[in-house]
């Protein structure tokens, strides 16, 4: 099977970000990219052979471009199209099944839709069955040395997205910041204000061990990846919008099902895609 990158493009000028994301991320990684284009195919078009044809021409056409836009800035990427006839969902749900990773603007239009975080990302953030990065349309203009940021939930600390962000952080030669936010125990979040110094750096201290414990591994496997453990006392979707404006990338986890009905993203992973200044990857695992 080959190994590839596969972006979601509509013509929109964010699906067109999302592919110049894509196809770096490709010549990183040494694979292919392909550029998927979905419309549902008009109704009439068994019986009408224009309406069909120029249906087929003008997705053709948008692929065209983008193809040669892309190919021109980076040759070295080898690159494929496919035209699909059907919602833009379900066509890269389809794509997914036997990509390395999906890429998909977190806005678009046409068959991308032009919602804010729009319906598409959003369901292929929750159903793929690959990591999926959603590329925003504007790029954070922040200058900061190269750096990868994962959620780790010390508790129930899954591999795929660690992996995945280690990975990712050696093909940047960058920086993997390793974000655990955590909360003192208590009924509100003003909880910490009534807690004495000394009892919340011992707390503290357990978190940034528990946090540690669960690195180690991975860094034995990545020696080549410098590693700086973020534990914050804060939410973790507020923890993970803070990393993201100094990222690169933003690693996330998604609990996967066999059912596709119980797919579906947390709460936290829904509130970072909306407010992240990064692409975010997320990826499925068990």
């Amino acid at each position: 099977m080959t190994r590839s990158v596969v972006v979601g493009i509509d013509g929109s000028r964010e699906s067109l970000v999302a592919g110049e994301w894509a196809a770096g991320e490709a010549a990183l990684r040494g694979i292919e990219l392909r550029l998927v284009h979905a419309a549902p195919a008009p109704a009439r078009a068994s019986i009408d052979e224009p309406v069909a044809f120029s249906w087929r021409q003008t997705g053709e056409e948008l692929l065209q471009r983008a193809k040669t836009d892309l190919a021109r800035r980076h040759p070295g990427v080898a690159m494929s199209s496919v035209q699909v006839a059907d919602s833009a969902s379900a066509a890269l749900l389809s794509a997914s099944e036997t990509a390395e990773l999906l890429v998909v603007g977190a806005r678009g239009g046409g068959g991308f839709d032009g919602l804010a975080v729009g319906s598409t990302a959003l369901a292929a953030a929750s159903a793929a069955f690959c990591a999926v990065a959603i590329v925003p349309g504007v790029p954070s203009a922040t200058a900061h040395d190269a750096e990868v940021s994962v959620g780790v939930d010390v508790s129930h600390a899954a591999g795929p997205p660690l992996d995945f962000a280690f990975g990712a952080a050696q093909l940047r030669d960058a920086r993997l910041r390793a974000v655990h936010a955590w909360a003192l125990s208590g009924p509100a979040p003003w909880t910490a204000l009534g807690v004495p110094e000394e009892d919340r750096s011992t707390w503290e201290d357990e978190e940034v061990q528990r946090l540690s414990d669960v690195l180690q591994g991975w860094q034995d496997e990545y020696p080549g990846v410098p590693v700086l453990p973020d534990v914050v006392l804060l939410h973790p979707a507020y923890a993970l919008v803070h990393a993201s404006q100094r990222a690169d990338l933003l690693v996330l986890g998604r609990r996967s099902s066999p059912r596709a009905a119980e797919r579906r993203l947390g709460p936290v992973a829904h509130a970072v895609l909306h407010h992240s200044r990064c692409p975010v990857v997320v990826v499925p695992h068990e």
